[in-house]
Parts: C-alpha cells; sequence; structure tokens
C-alpha cells in the first residue's frame, strides 16, 4: 500500500489566494494515485495521498527563508 506525502507551501496559486484549492488539491491525489496505478500497477483504492502545507516562514531555499531567496533571485534576473 502506497503512501504518498506531497509538501507545498501554503500560498496560492493565483490573485488573493493564500493556500490550494480543494480543487487544486483533489487533482494532486487523483493525479498522484493514477500515476502509481500506471506505473506500478497499485490499486486506486490501496493508495493514500497526504498534502501537508508548510507556512512560507517555515520553508527555506539557498541558505534562506523562501520569500527572501525569491527577491534575491529576482533581483539577479534583468
Amino acid at each position: 500500500m502506497p503512501i504518498v506525502t506531497i509538501q507545498i507551501t501554503r500560498e496560492g496559486s493565483g490573485p488573493g489566494r493564500n493556500a490550494a484549492t480543494a480543487e487544486e488539491k483533489a487533482a494532486l491525489i487523483k493525479g498522484t494515485s493514477q500515476l502509481l496505478l500506471d506505473v506500478l500497477n497499485k490499486p486506486l483504492d490501496a493508495t493514500f495521498v497526504v498534502i501537508e502545507e508548510v507556512e512560507m516562514e517555515n520553508f527555506g531555499w539557498g541558505g534562506l527563508p523562501v520569500a527572501d531567496f525569491r527577491k534575491q533571485r529576482q533581483g539577479g534576473q534583468k
């Protein structure tokens, strides 16, 4: 029985959103489950998918809080 954990930052996919929508989460669950069926022949009813949303201030990248890293990276792209 596969158990898949997906970690995403708690930020929306569009303006005015601060988290993934129920529809986006459902699509992640469906797509992940289908992938395991297609690749490993694991039945949908035996696959568990857990989505964990990580607060932005609890996520780092390149030795910096992710917001600072993104600002730094954006500043270097001209």
